[in-house]
């Protein structure tokens, strides 16, 4: 039995029966069905069901918002916008989908030769909870505007979200085998992934639920896409607008309450500027409302479950206990974890090693820039990193040094449809998003003609 628990008040939502063996064969074979007949349609046919769940989306932000928020806790305001951001890309990739998988000629001793993208079948997806609507958005528009189908394995704590979305895209008007949420144990992945009609599978989550789906699509010859974990840096240059920098780093620890892979996490400092910005930042982030993420004037709600509130407080205080300093927070209540920041925080800290996946920002010194860019790189994550400095074109050069799949300068750290998406090192590999997210499943069909 899976249930959905509020965690602001951990009271249970609903309760969901796991699917059984014969239903989740009839659920592939119809996927598989659904494949078979949506490979062939137009793009303009799929492109029309994409803008229609894209205004499904966003005539019903207010639903889905209070459904995400609900179910793990986010504030209310920041889970419609997610709605909203999942329209977009729904309406960007029916915009550009036709033109991204058009044919390339090729010019060889062929009378023709071109690249072509088909799409491969059945994709599995594996998604977790903390952006439920997002990150499943971000997979489902490119897949199903290539002519793949899906099938979603979400978080057991997102369930009402999980069949949201597939009743979504079946309203939009694709056939409701085309998208279908599974409501599946993380044991029986394999199961699915195995079948031969499941042609690929993509993970977001944690570097060791990457590690178990990565190889097992190895195993069983499917190619596969992981969006892992990240610990990312966030440089302030001896040169940077410091007000400005400790505005942008409250939002960029604490949105979605801290739950995001690409949040800052680590923030290295060049000493020369470290009082003010901590300073600063630490003002920013006591002022923060927490309490009922339902609650439109809350900034910070609860963690998603009570074991990653239990787990943030064990990091923490392995934290403290190796010489960090809580400068604000450092506090549990139930699933809440105070917004709290901590100084002194050295490469040997756990702060530093780990991830925390919460409201918990590690303030870092660094001798210089060259210091910095070594703490920024000190980690086996890869995802996300952002440097602030008014020398805009000083700013790239470090970017560009960065061990990342995504730098900003000036900016926090954020995904783009436009742009793509995704890690190096332990943070996963391919790209979801802009042109690499819908080729990340079609066959790259080269034909020659004589």
């Amino acid at each position: 039995m899976m249930r959905s628990i509020n965690p602001y008040d951990l009271t249970e939502i609903a309760r969901y029966e796991p699917i059984t063996k014969v239903a989740l064969e009839t659920c592939i074979a119809n996927s598989h069905r659904a494949f078979l007949a949506l490979r062939d349609t137009s793009f303009e046919f799929r492109a029309e069901r994409m803008r229609r769940a894209a205004d499904l989306l966003e005539d019903g932000a207010a639903r889905w918002g209070r459904l995400m928020t609900l179910e793990m806790g986010k504030p209310v305001a920041q889970a419609e916008a997610e709605a909203r951001k999942c329209a977009w890309v729904c309406r960007w990739y029916a915009d550009e989908a036709e033109r991204l998988l058009a044919d390339e000629v090729i010019g060889t001793d062929a009378s023709r030769s071109l690249v072509a993208y088909r799409p491969l079948g059945p994709v599995l997806a594996v998604m977790p909870w903390n952006f439920p609507f997002w990150q499943v958005f971000r997979f489902a528009a490119p897949a199903l505007m290539a002519g793949n189908t899906g099938l979603l394995k979400h978080a057991s704590n997102v369930t009402g979200c999980s069949l949201a979305i597939a009743g979504i895209f079946a309203e939009a008007g694709f056939d409701p085998d085309a998208f279908q949420a599974l409501v599946l144990e993380g044991s029986r992945v394999e199961r699915v992934l195995a079948d031969p009609r499941v042609r690929a599978a993509t993970l977001t989550g944690s570097d060791a639920a990457g590690r178990a789906v990565g190889s097992l699509a190895g195993r069983h010859l499917k190619p596969s896409l992981l969006e892992l974990g990240g610990s990312d840096p966030f440089v302030v240059l001896d040169d940077a607008d410091v007000d400005e920098a400790a505005r942008i780093a409250v939002t960029a620890r604490m949105q979605n309450n801290g739950q995001s892979c690409i949040a800052a996490k680590r923030f290295i400092v060049d000493r020369s500027v470290l009082g003010a910005f901590t300073e600063r930042f630490v003002a920013g982030v006591r002022a923060l409302r927490v309490g009922d993420p339902l609650d439109r004037a809350v900034d910070v709600g609860p963690l998603a479950r009570l074991d990653l509130a239990e787990e943030i407080e064990d990091q923490v205080r392995r934290s403290v206990d190796g010489g960090a300093q809580v400068l604000c927070g450092g506090t549990r209540d139930g699933c809440f974890y105070a917004p709290t920041v901590l100084g002194a925080v050295d490469e040997r800290s756990v702060a530093f090693r780990e991830e925390i996946f919460g409201p918990v920002a590690s303030v870092v010194e660094a001798r210089d820039e060259e210091d910095a860019l070594r703490l920024a790189n000190a980690t086996p994550f890869g995802l996300g990193g952002s440097v602030f400095t008014r020398d805009r074109d000083r700013g790239e050069r470090f970017a560009r040094r960065m061990d990342v799949g995504c730098a900003f300068v000036n900016g926090m750290v954020k995904s783009d449809p436009r742009l793509p998406f995704g890690g190096v090192k332990d943070s996963g590999y391919g790209r979801e998003l802009a042109a690499p997210g819908i080729r990340a499943f079609v066959n790259v069909q080269s034909l020659w003609i004589a």
